[in-house]
């Protein structure tokens, strides 16, 4: 059985299908079960803009084992003491926020991966199945190594691509349009034409690299024309405050 549902996720990329997801916001496991039951292919557990705990985060990965979703982690900050222990709970990716050169991104990288190509530090408590699994068996598990996914969401970030995609042991690039729409003097300006420019150029430059794209967005078409490999689509809070307002709006005749 698979502990983070990994290999369904790369095996549903690799036969040519857009992997959909959501962000967790919430702390309560059950918003994650629940997003494994709707049928989504992951969740974006975060824990940069939302008062998520270890402990939360936790949760939310276990309880996606059983429903086939793949959970997904965003860190607070690209450093080595704050993913090491994200790491150590077995997500099937972690994403790292604002990479904006070769360093940060080999840093990210080294954070992510055990000696001798990084320096992660050994505790793989969860991941080895709590002792079911023995030091080999993990080690040969495609899934002891969570996806390495690091943002571009700052102009920076896309000036130095490049160099950021020559970096060895990245499996995906994380596209974050609001923010970079911030550091152009745009914020949340999704119309800009420049804007725009540099995401289509950051989309085409991770495909050529054979990296995989994802993002979150609602424009869905918009981001499969740009070959898309997973993206976020909504969030638990977002959707609620949807369903709620349509229904209290049926409920009171508005319109």
């Amino acid at each position: 059985m698979s502990i983070n549902n990994l290999e369904r996720f790369r095996a549903k990329i690799a036969a040519g299908t857009t992997c959909i997801g959501t962000v967790i916001s919430l702390s309560d496991p059950a918003v994650s079960e629940l997003a494994g039951e709707a049928g989504f292919d992951f969740t974006w557990i975060d824990m940069e803009h939302t008062p998520q705990t270890i402990l939360t985060v936790m949760n939310h990965i276990m309880v996606q084992r059983d429903a086939g979703c793949a959970p997904f982690v965003r860190v607070p900050w690209n450093e080595w003491g704050i993913i090491k222990p994200v790491l150590d709970l077995a997500p099937a990716g972690v994403i790292i926020p604002m990479v904006n050169s070769a360093e940060a991104a080999a840093e990210a990288v080294a954070s992510c991966k055990y000696p001798p190509q990084g320096n992660r530090g050994w505790g793989p408590r969860r991941g080895m199945r709590y002792g079911a699994a023995g030091f080999d068996e993990y080690r040969r598990d495609p899934e002891s190594d969570p996806l390495v996914i690091v943002q571009v969401e700052h102009i920076e970030a896309v000036r130095n691509l490049d160099a950021i995609l020559a970096v060895p042991g990245i499996d995906s690039i994380c596209v974050g349009p609001a923010d970079l729409s911030g550091s152009m003097g745009k914020l949340c300006r999704m119309d800009d034409p420049e804007l725009n420019a540099a995401i289509d150029e950051v989309a085409a430059k991770t495909k050529r690299a054979g990296l995989l794209l994802g993002t979150f967005s609602t424009d869905l078409p918009r981001w499969k024309a740009c070959g898309v490999d997973w993206i976020a689509v909504t969030g638990d809070c977002g959707s609620m405050f949807r369903d709620f307002r349509s229904v209290l709006d049926a409920g009171r005749g508005r319109p």
